[in-house]
């Protein structure tokens, strides 16, 4: 039987990425993070921010992004970003709107920032959160 070189090269590669994608999945590699817990969001928060220490905090029901409030009232959003999460401490420029959207998302957070972009949660208690940070621009009026 004779082979063709090109049939060959391409058989070798299918093997190869093959056994890559095998290892990658035995060791457990790639895959979304998820802030699908206290713990996890006190840790996205603290790789932010050095030293923001939430006492409240709301996960998205998905994990996909959360909200945490510190001691001092200061607001952070935090929103998956490839396979690591980004956040932003909400400035006086922040809004957040209720939305109805029932299986989808009930909050939608405007970091007030335009390359960050807008990070749609679903939370327990969106209209908390959504006061909290609407009041967030008035702190700075005085």
């Amino acid at each position: 039987m004779n082979l063709s070189p090109l049939l060959l090269q391409t058989a070798g590669s299918l093997v190869a990425i093959l056994a890559l994608a095998g290892l990658a999945w035995w060791l457990k590699l790639g895959g979304l993070p998820r802030l699908d817990s206290e713990d996890a969001v006190r840790r996205a928060a603290g790789e932010v921010e050095d030293g923001f220490a939430p006492i409240a905090i709301a996960c998205d029901a998905e994990g996909a992004g959360a909200l945490a409030r510190d001691a001092a009232g200061r607001i952070m959003v935090i929103r998956g970003h490839g396979n690591r999460f980004v956040g932003r401490v909400l400035g006086p420029h922040a809004a957040a709107r209720l939305e109805h959207n029932p299986g989808e998302f009930n909050l939608v957070v405007d970091p007030g920032e335009p390359r960050f972009g807008k990070v749609f949660l679903t939370v327990p208690d969106p209209e908390a959160w959504a006061a909290a940070i609407d009041r967030l621009s008035g702190q700075q009026d005085a």
